[in-house]
């Protein structure tokens, strides 16, 4: 009868042991669920979200004739410098195409002096020449060919003449005045010399271009941009 009793109570101890157990299974799993939903935040049925992930940038080609407006770095002169000299600039305008941007606006440019003339005295005013070479974007530079800007100086022909012609018609008044008509005639000869020497002292009009300058030139050849690399 004893045997019983113990046999009855050592299943009776088993079987409440083995319920405990499943309870205590069950309130880990529940507990285990909201902590394994907040491990990965970014992640949604698989796929991780990144917002600062790149859309798909295919590269693009600018055709031949675009145009790009640039503003010059520095100061250029038909005077000081020389064919074959380099030149920074700044893209003033984004380069769209077909409704998309290829090139930002301040996308950094570099340029060729391709002629430097200085001006001559009495004719001949100075002639500058500039076109662009490379252009870069995201990091990577890309050469191109544009049309040539040609500047030149000031024609001075007419500011000549009115010095040239000043002086012998002061020359002749000094001259008349001191011999009458010989005196005229030699007073004019001496005031033709004296208002050339004044126009080849002033007559120099080089070419310039200010820095700040804004100059629009158009792509010789096709260039592909890829964009982001």
């Amino acid at each position: 009868m004893n045997s019983r009793r113990l046999e009855s109570a050592l299943l009776f101890l088993s079987a409440a042991l083995a319920m405990a157990g499943c309870s205590s299974g069950s309130k880990n799993a529940n507990s285990g669920s909201p902590n394994a939903g907040d491990a990965s935040p970014n992640v949604q049925d698989g796929v991780e979200s990144n917002s600062s992930a790149h859309p798909d940038r295919r590269p693009l080609t600018l055709p031949q004739g675009t145009d790009l407006t640039v503003t010059v770095d520095q100061t250029l002169s038909s005077d000081r410098n020389q064919s074959g000299d380099e030149f920074a600039a700044s893209l003033a305008a984004p380069v769209v195409l077909d409704g998309t941007q290829v090139v930002p606006k301040g996308a950094r440019v570099r340029g060729r002096v391709t002629a430097a003339n200085s001006s001559g005295r009495l004719e001949h005013p100075g002639e500058l020449g500039v076109a662009l070479t490379s252009i870069e974007v995201d990091g990577n530079t890309y050469k191109i060919r544009t049309s040539p800007i040609i500047r030149k100086g000031e024609s001075h022909k007419k500011r000549n003449a009115e010095l040239i012609g000043g002086g012998a018609g002061a020359g002749a008044l000094i001259g008349a005045l001191a011999g009458h008509g010989k005196g005229a005639l030699i007073g004019a000869a001496v005031g033709v010399g004296a208002g050339t020497a004044g126009a080849a002292a002033t007559g120099k009009k080089d070419a310039v271009i200010p820095a700040e300058t804004r100059l629009s030139f158009r792509l010789r050849e096709p260039v592909t941009i890829s964009p982001g690399g």
